[in-house]
């Protein structure tokens, strides 16, 4: 299973691959979002949750306070997890990301839980280049879906 890199050039852009990228979620995929403040996490994920969601303008917050934001999307959950602010593995088992076999779950800041990067269907890396200017994009589908 290979990378997919993209340049996103803009705001357009990161919207674009937020629609591409809900196409192709299945029930129960779990994406992981990772990146540095300010990379474009949180703008991703509102674009594919308006995707699935099938609202353009439905409001979408972060997740920083809340910790989990659900949202339901054609018979199906869909939660928007951020977990800048966990301390321990057993905080993230209390958030009720694995409840539903079903869901569909994007995660900001996976990696302060090992549980959720294994058993990740979907990473995805934003990386702000040195200029300052767009974004880079690593997509990693698991089982080798391609954008």
């Amino acid at each position: 299973m290979a990378d997919q890199h993209l340049f996103l050039a803009d705001d357009d852009a990161t919207a674009d691959l937020g629609r591409r990228l809900a196409a192709l979620l299945r029930p129960g995929d779990l994406v992981l979002l990772e990146g540095d403040l300010g990379a474009g996490k949180t703008a991703l994920a509102r674009t594919v949750i308006r995707t699935l969601v099938g609202d353009a303008g439905l409001d979408v917050p972060s997740p920083s306070f809340a910790l989990v934001q659900p949202y339901e999307a054609n018979g199906h959950s869909v939660l928007h997890a951020d977990l800048y602010r966990i301390s321990s593995p057993r905080e993230v088992d209390e958030l009720g990301l694995f409840d539903r076999a079903d869901a569909i779950v994007l995660v900001e800041w996976p990696e302060r839980s090992d549980e959720v990067v294994q058993q990740a269907t979907v990473a995805i890396r934003l990386v702000v280049p040195a200029g300052g200017d767009g974004r880079e994009a690593t997509i990693e589908f698991v089982d080798g879906r391609l954008l």
